[in-house]
């Protein structure tokens, strides 16, 4: 390895993560495969070394390593983020997601912004492009998944489907599910059926206020009906809405009250 060309040099056109590491090192052997799965799978947004502190004592004392494993994030040739110790998946990518210098990542804030604003025409290939490029991107499947899930549910639960629980943006990608489980479920003609055919129907035409007073009415009617699936909507549809929306503001309090 030739450190200036493979870190400091390179960290001008990509950022790199230096896993500083030794053969004997049990925490080393844990973290390994993880963060190389992840280079693997973003080797678009950064490159990773391994660097044997074994082999390598005095780039491992100039960079001050005390402990390892140790991963270092170059950037520009400068060391801008770094954390020690065995990180579990999930908190590798959140310190990715904090740190990562990437002009892509503010494109796709921008994308989203102007999809959620009703701009998909031009906004939804660009996006799509994007993920075909890195399956990893969550908050970009998500955001699909969100525009899809009211007119295509069966393709909005193909783009969440992988999204575990322990995943960034979980939550939201559960009440796609619910959603999309909720506009595929076939209803009986009971009252509470009844109504709920009427909440898909405004759904689907995107009358949020008619959608949450028809799932008010069938939690009111009968809250138990398959399986208290308006309550587990309604629950979704305020936080796919969010709670600045106007009809959270207004329907959000009727819908608690028809619960207890």
């Amino acid at each position: 390895m030739d450190f200036k060309q493979d870190v400091i040099d390179k960290s001008f056109e990509k950022p790199v993560l230096v896993d500083f590491w030794a053969p004997w090192c049990s925490p080393c052997r844990v973290l390994g495969p993880t963060i190389e799965k992840l280079a693997e799978e973003q080797q678009q947004l950064w490159d990773l070394v391994k660097l044997n502190t074994e082999e390598e004592p005095q780039l491992s004392q100039q960079y001050g390593i005390r402990s390892i494993p140790n991963v270092k994030l170059f950037h520009k040739g400068e060391v801008i983020a770094e954390f020690s110790g065995a990180l579990s998946r999930t908190q590798i990518q959140e310190w990715l997601d904090e740190h990562l210098p990437n002009e892509q990542k503010q494109e796709i804030v921008g994308l989203i912004e102007q999809l959620e604003n009703g701009n998909s025409e031009t906004v939804l290939p660009k996006l799509q492009a994007l993920l075909d490029e890195n399956p990893s991107l969550v908050d970009v499947r998500v955001a699909i998944a969100r525009h899809l899930v009211w007119r295509k549910p069966a393709d909005a639960i193909n783009m969440v489907e992988d999204i575990k629980l322990a995943d960034a943006q979980s939550e939201q990608a559960e009440d796609i599910r619910q959603i999309a489980a909720f506009l595929q479920t076939d209803l009986d003609d009971s009252p509470a059926g009844q109504h709920l055919a009427k909440a898909k129907t405004a759904a689907q035409q995107e009358l949020w206020a008619e959608t949450a007073q028809h799932l008010i009415d069938a939690v009111s009617t009968d809250r138990t009906f398959q399986e208290d699936l308006a309550r587990k909507t309604g629950i979704a549809l305020f936080r796919w809405l969010g709670v600045q929306h106007p009809v959270s503001k207004n329907y959000r309090w009727r819908f608690d009250m028809a619960l207890y």
